[in-house]
């Protein structure tokens, strides 16, 4: 991640997401600039979702409008993010069978830019083609 921790240690931005997101290789931006995604040879790991009524504020019933979705690795992966309590990840009955964590961007300062970072960067490990993940991989232990 480099050498800059103060960079690194200070809360995520939802501006973040984009700059982490189009960092990796191969990265394609679609959607528009209020809901953008961002795709791996046409799979999508990072987007942000339009409001719907599978994600609602539980006090209120409306629908939450800043939704953003990051896809995992696995099951697994799935749900020790969201039961860690110390995380603002979150999936609905909706994302049941779907490999993907929920975060709204109201709280995606809970996170630091480097776990942001890991998120991202997880997120397209699992969508990448296998030999470009390889090659990521290789690059970035440095």
């Amino acid at each position: 991640m480099g050498t800059d921790t103060g960079e690194n240690d200070r809360p995520a931005t939802v501006a973040d997401v984009r700059e982490l997101a189009t960092a990796m290789p191969d990265v394609v931006v679609g959607g528009d600039d209020v809901r953008p995604g961002f795709a791996v040879k046409g799979k999508t790991f990072v987007f942000f979702r339009g409001p719907r009524k599978d994600a609602a504020d539980p006090e209120t019933g409306e629908p939450y409008t800043d939704v953003i979705a990051f896809h995992v690795e696995s099951e697994a992966d799935k749900q020790a993010l969201v039961q860690d309590e110390s995380t603002p990840f979150f999936t609905t009955p909706h994302w049941n069978g779907y490999r993907a964590v929920l975060l709204l961007a109201r709280d995606i300062g809970r996170l630091s830019r480097s776990e942001l970072a890991e998120i991202v960067q997880d997120a397209w490990l699992a969508r990448a083609p296998k030999r470009a993940a390889a090659a990521w991989r290789a690059t970035s232990a440095d």
